[in-house]
Protein backbone atom coordinates (compact mmCIF):
# COMPACT_ATOMS: atom_id res chain seq x y z
CA UNK A 1 0.00 0.00 0.00
CA UNK A 2 2.80 2.34 -0.33
CA UNK A 3 1.81 4.47 -2.90
CA UNK A 4 -1.67 5.32 -0.45
CA UNK A 5 -1.49 8.71 1.30
CA UNK A 6 -4.00 8.72 4.75
CA UNK A 7 -7.90 8.61 3.87
CA UNK A 8 -8.50 12.38 3.06
CA UNK A 9 -5.46 12.16 1.11
CA UNK A 10 -6.74 10.64 -1.72
CA UNK A 11 -10.51 10.30 -1.62
CA UNK A 12 -10.72 9.69 -5.00
CA UNK A 13 -8.16 6.96 -5.26
CA UNK A 14 -10.02 3.21 -6.26
CA UNK A 15 -6.76 1.39 -4.69
CA UNK A 16 -7.54 2.21 -1.11
CA UNK A 17 -10.73 -0.03 -1.44
CA UNK A 18 -9.41 -3.54 -0.56
CA UNK A 19 -7.25 -5.70 0.90
CA UNK A 20 -4.27 -7.57 -0.35
CA UNK A 21 -5.00 -10.17 -2.84
CA UNK A 22 -2.79 -13.34 -4.13
CA UNK A 23 -0.01 -12.17 -6.64
CA UNK A 24 -1.68 -11.99 -9.92
CA UNK A 25 -0.44 -13.51 -13.40
CA UNK A 26 -1.91 -16.83 -12.63
CA UNK A 27 -5.33 -17.22 -13.67
CA UNK A 28 -5.72 -19.92 -10.46
CA UNK A 29 -5.88 -17.42 -8.09
CA UNK A 30 -8.70 -15.86 -9.57
CA UNK A 31 -11.89 -17.01 -7.77
CA UNK A 32 -14.03 -18.43 -10.57
CA UNK A 33 -17.37 -20.55 -10.41
CA UNK A 34 -15.38 -23.93 -10.96
CA UNK A 35 -13.25 -23.27 -8.31
CA UNK A 36 -16.81 -22.88 -5.95
CA UNK A 37 -18.02 -26.11 -7.38
CA UNK A 38 -20.29 -24.69 -9.94
CA UNK A 39 -20.88 -25.60 -13.55
CA UNK A 40 -19.21 -22.97 -15.96
CA UNK A 41 -22.10 -21.52 -18.27
CA UNK A 42 -22.04 -22.56 -21.69
CA UNK A 43 -20.46 -20.35 -24.34
CA UNK A 44 -22.82 -17.09 -25.40
CA UNK A 45 -24.92 -18.10 -28.25
CA UNK A 46 -23.32 -14.87 -30.38
CA UNK A 47 -19.82 -13.73 -31.29
CA UNK A 48 -18.93 -16.32 -28.63
CA UNK A 49 -15.30 -16.67 -29.86
CA UNK A 50 -14.53 -12.94 -30.07
CA UNK A 51 -12.81 -11.80 -26.79
CA UNK A 52 -13.68 -8.29 -25.66
CA UNK A 53 -11.39 -6.20 -23.15
CA UNK A 54 -12.25 -2.98 -21.61
CA UNK A 55 -9.67 -1.00 -20.29
CA UNK A 56 -9.21 1.57 -17.56
CA UNK A 57 -6.60 3.91 -17.11
CA UNK A 58 -7.77 5.80 -14.09
CA UNK A 59 -7.54 9.38 -14.28
CA UNK A 60 -6.39 9.70 -17.69
CA UNK A 61 -6.92 13.15 -19.26
CA UNK A 62 -7.53 12.65 -22.97
CA UNK A 63 -4.82 15.26 -23.77
CA UNK A 64 -1.99 12.70 -22.07
CA UNK A 65 -2.12 10.62 -25.35
CA UNK A 66 -0.71 13.84 -27.15
CA UNK A 67 2.87 13.51 -25.00
CA UNK A 68 4.53 11.34 -27.45
CA UNK A 69 5.20 8.74 -25.06
CA UNK A 70 2.96 6.12 -25.70
CA UNK A 71 3.55 4.63 -28.35
CA UNK A 72 0.89 1.13 -27.92
CA UNK A 73 -2.09 3.80 -27.42
CA UNK A 74 -1.05 5.65 -30.67
CA UNK A 75 -0.89 2.26 -32.34
CA UNK A 76 -4.34 1.46 -31.38
CA UNK A 77 -5.56 5.13 -32.77
CA UNK A 78 -3.67 5.07 -35.81
CA UNK A 79 -5.18 1.57 -36.62
CA UNK A 80 -8.54 1.92 -34.82
CA UNK A 81 -11.47 4.58 -33.89
CA UNK A 82 -10.95 7.11 -31.66
CA UNK A 83 -13.33 9.58 -30.14
CA UNK A 84 -12.88 13.11 -30.07
CA UNK A 85 -13.59 13.14 -26.27
CA UNK A 86 -14.74 11.18 -23.82
CA UNK A 87 -17.02 12.45 -20.94
CA UNK A 88 -17.57 11.53 -17.64
CA UNK A 89 -20.92 11.04 -15.73
CA UNK A 90 -21.16 13.58 -12.51
CA UNK A 91 -19.44 13.94 -10.92
CA UNK A 92 -16.00 13.15 -12.34
CA UNK A 93 -15.15 10.70 -10.19
CA UNK A 94 -13.82 7.24 -9.59
CA UNK A 95 -16.48 4.63 -8.47
CA UNK A 96 -19.22 6.32 -10.28
CA UNK A 97 -17.82 6.78 -13.70
CA UNK A 98 -16.26 2.59 -13.32
CA UNK A 99 -19.43 1.69 -12.26
CA UNK A 100 -21.52 3.55 -15.33
CA UNK A 101 -18.65 2.65 -17.84
CA UNK A 102 -20.03 -1.26 -16.65
CA UNK A 103 -23.82 -0.44 -16.50
CA UNK A 104 -24.31 2.88 -19.08
CA UNK A 105 -26.64 4.50 -15.82
CA UNK A 106 -25.50 7.44 -14.79
CA UNK A 107 -24.54 7.70 -11.08
CA UNK A 108 -27.77 9.27 -10.06
CA UNK A 109 -29.72 6.18 -11.64
CA UNK A 110 -26.96 2.97 -10.39
CA UNK A 111 -26.84 5.00 -6.99
CA UNK A 112 -23.07 4.62 -6.77
CA UNK A 113 -22.97 8.39 -6.61
CA UNK A 114 -19.25 9.07 -4.73
CA UNK A 115 -16.48 7.02 -3.16
CA UNK A 116 -18.64 7.58 -0.01
CA UNK A 117 -21.82 7.37 0.51
CA UNK A 118 -24.83 6.94 2.86
CA UNK A 119 -28.28 5.27 2.49
CA UNK A 120 -31.11 6.00 4.47
CA UNK A 121 -32.21 2.41 3.63
CA UNK A 122 -28.60 0.87 5.37
CA UNK A 123 -28.52 2.78 8.57
CA UNK A 124 -25.39 2.73 10.65
CA UNK A 125 -23.54 2.08 7.47
CA UNK A 126 -20.70 4.44 5.81
CA UNK A 127 -20.00 2.86 2.38
CA UNK A 128 -16.19 3.82 1.47
CA UNK A 129 -14.15 3.05 -0.92
CA UNK A 130 -11.54 2.05 2.10
CA UNK A 131 -14.11 -0.31 3.95
CA UNK A 132 -13.48 -4.18 2.77
CA UNK A 133 -16.87 -4.67 3.60
CA UNK A 134 -18.95 -2.25 2.62
CA UNK A 135 -17.31 -2.48 -1.11
CA UNK A 136 -18.52 -6.42 -1.08
CA UNK A 137 -21.81 -5.38 -0.03
CA UNK A 138 -24.07 -5.96 -2.95
CA UNK A 139 -26.41 -3.50 -1.47
CA UNK A 140 -24.51 -0.61 -2.30
CA UNK A 141 -24.55 -1.76 -6.02
CA UNK A 142 -28.04 -3.59 -7.03
CA UNK A 143 -29.51 -0.07 -8.10
CA UNK A 144 -27.10 -1.07 -11.41
CA UNK A 145 -26.67 -4.38 -13.19
CA UNK A 146 -23.03 -4.91 -14.33
CA UNK A 147 -22.24 -5.84 -17.94
CA UNK A 148 -20.48 -9.25 -15.77
CA UNK A 149 -24.04 -10.11 -14.68
CA UNK A 150 -25.84 -9.79 -18.20
CA UNK A 151 -23.01 -11.83 -20.02
CA UNK A 152 -23.16 -14.33 -17.26
CA UNK A 153 -27.18 -14.47 -17.73
CA UNK A 154 -26.90 -15.20 -21.58
CA UNK A 155 -24.88 -18.30 -20.88
CA UNK A 156 -21.17 -16.94 -21.30
CA UNK A 157 -18.01 -16.00 -18.26
CA UNK A 158 -16.65 -12.98 -17.50
CA UNK A 159 -13.05 -11.65 -15.48
CA UNK A 160 -12.39 -8.31 -13.92
CA UNK A 161 -9.16 -7.51 -12.83
CA UNK A 162 -9.50 -4.98 -10.61
CA UNK A 163 -12.34 -3.09 -11.59
CA UNK A 164 -15.07 -1.62 -9.24
CA UNK A 165 -17.71 -3.17 -8.22
CA UNK A 166 -16.93 -6.82 -9.13
CA UNK A 167 -16.26 -7.69 -5.64
CA UNK A 168 -19.52 -7.56 -5.03
CA UNK A 169 -22.42 -10.56 -5.84
CA UNK A 170 -24.63 -7.81 -7.78
CA UNK A 171 -27.39 -9.40 -8.08
CA UNK A 172 -26.65 -12.58 -7.05
CA UNK A 173 -23.87 -12.62 -9.02
CA UNK A 174 -19.79 -11.99 -9.09
CA UNK A 175 -17.62 -12.55 -12.79
CA UNK A 176 -16.96 -15.91 -13.01
CA UNK A 177 -13.57 -14.72 -12.65
CA UNK A 178 -12.05 -11.69 -10.53
CA UNK A 179 -9.28 -10.31 -7.72
CA UNK A 180 -9.38 -8.39 -5.14
CA UNK A 181 -7.89 -5.18 -5.27
CA UNK A 182 -4.63 -5.09 -4.37
CA UNK A 183 -2.30 -1.96 -5.31
CA UNK A 184 1.16 -3.41 -5.38
CA UNK A 185 0.40 -5.87 -8.34
CA UNK A 186 2.08 -3.78 -11.30
CA UNK A 187 0.79 -2.91 -14.32
CA UNK A 188 2.76 -5.88 -15.94
CA UNK A 189 1.44 -8.64 -13.96
CA UNK A 190 -1.94 -7.60 -14.24
CA UNK A 191 -2.02 -8.13 -18.11
CA UNK A 192 -0.47 -11.47 -17.31
CA UNK A 193 -3.50 -12.13 -15.09
CA UNK A 194 -4.98 -11.19 -18.50
CA UNK A 195 -3.59 -13.49 -20.85
CA UNK A 196 -3.48 -16.31 -18.31
CA UNK A 197 -7.54 -16.02 -18.68
CA UNK A 198 -6.72 -16.20 -22.63
CA UNK A 199 -4.68 -19.19 -22.48
CA UNK A 200 -7.74 -21.42 -20.80
CA UNK A 201 -9.55 -23.51 -22.68
CA UNK A 202 -12.02 -22.15 -25.23
CA UNK A 203 -15.02 -23.95 -23.16
CA UNK A 204 -13.81 -21.90 -19.38
CA UNK A 205 -12.44 -18.89 -21.72
CA UNK A 206 -13.82 -15.23 -20.17
CA UNK A 207 -15.73 -13.76 -23.05
CA UNK A 208 -15.50 -10.36 -21.50
CA UNK A 209 -12.60 -8.80 -19.92
CA UNK A 210 -12.34 -5.82 -17.81
CA UNK A 211 -8.78 -4.62 -16.92
CA UNK A 212 -7.71 -1.27 -14.61
CA UNK A 213 -5.04 0.20 -14.03
CA UNK A 214 -4.89 2.74 -10.98
CA UNK A 215 -1.00 4.68 -11.79
CA UNK A 216 -1.75 7.44 -13.52
CA UNK A 217 -4.39 8.77 -11.44
CA UNK A 218 -2.31 8.29 -7.84
CA UNK A 219 0.95 10.11 -9.80
CA UNK A 220 -1.26 12.96 -11.05
CA UNK A 221 -2.94 13.32 -7.40
CA UNK A 222 0.19 13.23 -6.13
CA UNK A 223 2.13 15.08 -8.43
CA UNK A 224 0.33 17.04 -10.80
CA UNK A 225 -1.08 16.44 -14.11
CA UNK A 226 1.88 18.21 -15.95
CA UNK A 227 4.09 15.74 -13.69
CA UNK A 228 7.05 14.02 -14.56
CA UNK A 229 5.69 11.37 -12.12
CA UNK A 230 2.76 11.05 -14.45
CA UNK A 231 4.85 10.79 -17.59
CA UNK A 232 6.19 7.94 -15.91
CA UNK A 233 2.92 6.26 -15.33
CA UNK A 234 1.59 6.81 -18.66
CA UNK A 235 4.83 4.99 -19.95
CA UNK A 236 4.29 2.34 -17.20
CA UNK A 237 0.75 1.86 -18.47
CA UNK A 238 1.51 1.89 -22.23
CA UNK A 239 4.37 -0.58 -22.12
CA UNK A 240 1.92 -2.88 -20.00
CA UNK A 241 -0.77 -2.18 -22.63
CA UNK A 242 2.29 -3.34 -25.87
CA UNK A 243 2.57 -6.57 -23.80
CA UNK A 244 -0.89 -6.94 -24.15
CA UNK A 245 -1.01 -6.82 -27.85
CA UNK A 246 2.27 -8.46 -28.37
CA UNK A 247 0.59 -11.29 -26.04
CA UNK A 248 -3.03 -11.59 -27.79
CA UNK A 249 -0.80 -11.73 -31.21
CA UNK A 250 1.27 -14.25 -29.69
CA UNK A 251 -1.50 -16.51 -29.50
CA UNK A 252 -3.06 -15.96 -32.81
CA UNK A 253 -5.96 -13.92 -30.77
CA UNK A 254 -5.24 -10.56 -33.34
CA UNK A 255 -8.59 -11.02 -35.62
CA UNK A 256 -10.46 -11.96 -33.15
CA UNK A 257 -10.21 -9.85 -29.89
CA UNK A 258 -11.94 -6.36 -29.73
CA UNK A 259 -10.30 -3.63 -27.10
CA UNK A 260 -12.12 -0.51 -25.67
CA UNK A 261 -9.30 1.98 -24.05
CA UNK A 262 -11.12 4.02 -21.46
CA UNK A 263 -11.22 6.33 -18.55
CA UNK A 264 -12.86 6.97 -15.62
CA UNK A 265 -12.15 11.07 -15.29
CA UNK A 266 -9.60 13.31 -16.51
CA UNK A 267 -7.29 15.79 -14.13
CA UNK A 268 -6.83 19.14 -13.47
CA UNK A 269 -3.67 21.22 -11.36
CA UNK A 270 -4.37 22.06 -7.77
CA UNK A 271 -2.33 23.30 -5.03
CA UNK A 272 -2.26 24.42 -1.65
CA UNK A 273 -3.33 28.20 -2.73
CA UNK A 274 -6.61 26.88 -3.92
CA UNK A 275 -8.12 25.86 -1.30
CA UNK A 276 -11.36 26.99 0.41
CA UNK A 277 -12.77 26.38 3.89
CA UNK A 278 -16.16 26.08 4.59
CA UNK A 279 -15.75 27.06 8.20
CA UNK A 280 -14.90 30.74 6.78
CA UNK A 281 -18.92 30.16 6.05
CA UNK A 282 -20.30 28.45 9.21
CA UNK A 283 -19.63 25.96 12.23
CA UNK A 284 -18.08 22.82 10.64
CA UNK A 285 -19.13 20.98 13.79
CA UNK A 286 -22.77 21.46 12.91
CA UNK A 287 -22.50 19.40 9.07
CA UNK A 288 -21.87 15.99 8.22
CA UNK A 289 -19.01 16.17 5.82
CA UNK A 290 -19.46 13.38 3.31
CA UNK A 291 -16.99 14.57 0.35
CA UNK A 292 -14.40 17.38 0.15
CA UNK A 293 -12.57 18.33 -3.06
CA UNK A 294 -13.63 19.68 -6.56
CA UNK A 295 -17.40 19.41 -4.29
CA UNK A 296 -18.31 19.45 -1.20
CA UNK A 297 -21.22 17.23 -0.07
CA UNK A 298 -22.96 17.66 3.19
CA UNK A 299 -25.85 16.99 5.70
CA UNK A 300 -26.68 19.18 8.65
CA UNK A 301 -26.70 18.19 11.55
CA UNK A 302 -29.14 19.20 14.77
CA UNK A 303 -28.90 22.72 15.04
CA UNK A 304 -26.97 23.47 11.35
CA UNK A 305 -30.11 23.87 8.93
CA UNK A 306 -29.91 27.50 9.06
CA UNK A 307 -26.21 27.83 8.72
CA UNK A 308 -25.84 25.27 5.59
CA UNK A 309 -29.11 27.15 4.27
CA UNK A 310 -27.08 30.44 4.90
CA UNK A 311 -24.63 29.36 2.47
CA UNK A 312 -26.52 28.47 -0.53
CA UNK A 313 -25.93 30.70 -3.58
CA UNK A 314 -23.50 31.89 -5.70
CA UNK A 315 -19.65 32.66 -3.42
CA UNK A 316 -16.20 33.28 -4.49
CA UNK A 317 -14.35 30.49 -6.59
CA UNK A 318 -17.41 28.35 -5.77
CA UNK A 319 -21.47 27.85 -5.69
CA UNK A 320 -23.57 25.95 -2.69
CA UNK A 321 -26.90 24.39 -3.76
CA UNK A 322 -29.51 21.87 -2.06
CA UNK A 323 -29.56 18.80 -4.23
CA UNK A 324 -33.20 19.27 -5.88
CA UNK A 325 -30.88 22.89 -7.40
CA UNK A 326 -28.34 20.72 -9.22
CA UNK A 327 -28.48 21.81 -12.51
CA UNK A 328 -30.46 19.50 -14.87
CA UNK A 329 -27.56 18.69 -17.51
CA UNK A 330 -25.48 17.28 -14.64
CA UNK A 331 -28.50 14.59 -14.15
CA UNK A 332 -26.92 14.34 -10.36
CA UNK A 333 -28.99 14.89 -7.53
CA UNK A 334 -32.45 12.41 -7.36
CA UNK A 335 -30.65 9.64 -5.99
CA UNK A 336 -31.32 8.87 -1.78
CA UNK A 337 -28.23 8.41 -1.72
CA UNK A 338 -27.13 12.38 -2.86
CA UNK A 339 -26.48 14.96 0.06
CA UNK A 340 -28.97 17.60 1.03
CA UNK A 341 -26.19 20.12 0.19
CA UNK A 342 -23.61 20.75 -2.88
CA UNK A 343 -20.91 23.09 -3.21
CA UNK A 344 -19.30 23.07 -6.41
CA UNK A 345 -15.87 24.31 -6.58
CA UNK A 346 -14.35 26.66 -9.77
CA UNK A 347 -11.74 25.14 -11.25
CA UNK A 348 -8.20 23.93 -9.91
CA UNK A 349 -9.69 24.96 -6.17
CA UNK A 350 -10.94 22.61 -3.47
CA UNK A 351 -13.15 22.88 -0.76
CA UNK A 352 -12.11 21.36 2.28
CA UNK A 353 -12.79 21.58 6.14
CA UNK A 354 -10.07 22.88 8.65
CA UNK A 355 -10.39 19.49 10.06
CA UNK A 356 -9.98 17.86 7.23
CA UNK A 357 -7.45 19.73 6.14
CA UNK A 358 -5.31 18.89 9.40
CA UNK A 359 -5.74 15.18 8.55
CA UNK A 360 -4.41 15.71 5.31
CA UNK A 361 -1.42 18.02 6.07
CA UNK A 362 -1.34 19.24 2.34
CA UNK A 363 -3.85 20.03 -1.03
CA UNK A 364 -3.59 17.54 -3.99
CA UNK A 365 -1.29 18.49 -6.65
CA UNK A 366 -4.16 17.30 -8.98
CA UNK A 367 -7.81 16.94 -8.81
CA UNK A 368 -11.25 15.45 -10.45
CA UNK A 369 -14.77 15.72 -9.89
CA UNK A 370 -15.38 18.95 -11.56
CA UNK A 371 -18.00 19.72 -14.15
CA UNK A 372 -17.70 17.33 -16.46
CA UNK A 373 -18.52 19.89 -19.47
CA UNK A 374 -14.53 20.53 -18.54
CA UNK A 375 -11.81 19.48 -21.58
CA UNK A 376 -9.82 18.69 -18.36
CA UNK A 377 -12.34 16.30 -17.18
CA UNK A 378 -12.68 14.39 -20.29
CA UNK A 379 -10.60 11.14 -21.51
CA UNK A 380 -9.57 9.25 -24.42
CA UNK A 381 -12.15 6.60 -25.59
CA UNK A 382 -10.09 4.60 -28.40
CA UNK A 383 -11.55 1.29 -30.04
CA UNK A 384 -9.11 -1.39 -31.69
CA UNK A 385 -9.87 -4.76 -33.04
CA UNK A 386 -11.72 -6.73 -36.38
CA UNK A 387 -14.82 -4.97 -35.38
CA UNK A 388 -14.13 -1.15 -35.29
CA UNK A 389 -12.34 1.30 -38.57
CA UNK A 390 -8.75 1.56 -38.78
CA UNK A 391 -7.67 5.47 -38.74
CA UNK A 392 -10.91 6.92 -38.09
CA UNK A 393 -12.51 9.74 -35.55
CA UNK A 394 -15.76 9.66 -34.32
CA UNK A 395 -17.79 12.41 -32.38
CA UNK A 396 -17.07 13.22 -28.31
CA UNK A 397 -19.20 10.50 -26.62
CA UNK A 398 -20.49 10.52 -23.07
CA UNK A 399 -19.29 7.38 -21.17
CA UNK A 400 -22.84 5.63 -20.16
CA UNK A 401 -22.79 5.33 -24.64
CA UNK A 402 -20.08 2.89 -24.06
CA UNK A 403 -21.85 0.04 -22.57
CA UNK A 404 -24.15 -0.41 -25.02
CA UNK A 405 -21.63 -0.63 -27.90
CA UNK A 406 -19.62 -3.46 -25.66
CA UNK A 407 -23.23 -5.47 -24.96
CA UNK A 408 -23.44 -5.11 -29.38
CA UNK A 409 -20.30 -6.69 -29.61
CA UNK A 410 -20.56 -9.31 -26.84
CA UNK A 411 -24.06 -10.10 -28.77
CA UNK A 412 -26.24 -10.20 -26.08
CA UNK A 413 -29.36 -7.47 -25.28
CA UNK A 414 -28.45 -4.99 -23.22
CA UNK A 415 -30.08 -4.11 -19.69
CA UNK A 416 -31.94 -1.01 -18.72
CA UNK A 417 -29.19 2.19 -19.51
CA UNK A 418 -28.87 5.89 -20.38
CA UNK A 419 -26.95 5.08 -23.14
CA UNK A 420 -27.31 5.10 -27.48
CA UNK A 421 -25.88 2.89 -29.87
CA UNK A 422 -25.77 5.41 -32.34
CA UNK A 423 -23.24 7.48 -30.79
CA UNK A 424 -20.31 4.79 -31.39
CA UNK A 425 -22.13 3.27 -34.38
CA UNK A 426 -19.86 4.68 -37.24
CA UNK A 427 -16.81 3.49 -35.50
CA UNK A 428 -18.05 -0.27 -36.20
CA UNK A 429 -17.31 -2.36 -39.63
CA UNK A 430 -20.32 -2.57 -41.34
CA UNK A 431 -21.38 -6.15 -40.84
CA UNK A 432 -21.04 -6.79 -44.45
CA UNK A 433 -17.68 -5.53 -44.49
CA UNK A 434 -16.21 -7.27 -41.74
CA UNK A 435 -15.03 -10.34 -43.28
Amino acid sequence: MRRLLPLLTLPLLLGACASLAPPAGNAANATTAAAAGQTLPARLPQRADTPLILVSIDGMRNDYTQRGITPALQQMIDNGTRARFLRPSYPSITFPNHYTLVTGLRPDRHGVIANFMHDPTIAGVTFSMFDRDTVGDARWWNDGKPLWTSVSEAGGRSAAMFWVGSEAPVHGRHPEFWHPFDISVSSAQRVDNVLAWLDLPAEQRPHFIALYFDIVDTAGHLHGPDSAQVNAALAEVDAALGQLLAGINARGLAEQTNLVIAADHGMIATDDAHLLYLDDHLDASLIQTIWTGAYAAFDALPGGQAQADALLGKHEHFECMTREQIPERLAYGQHRRVPRYHCMASPGWQLTTRDAFKRKGHALRGEHGYDNALAQMHSPFIAYGPAFKRGHTIAGIDNVDVYPLLAHLLGISPADNDGDLQHTRDALIPAKEAH
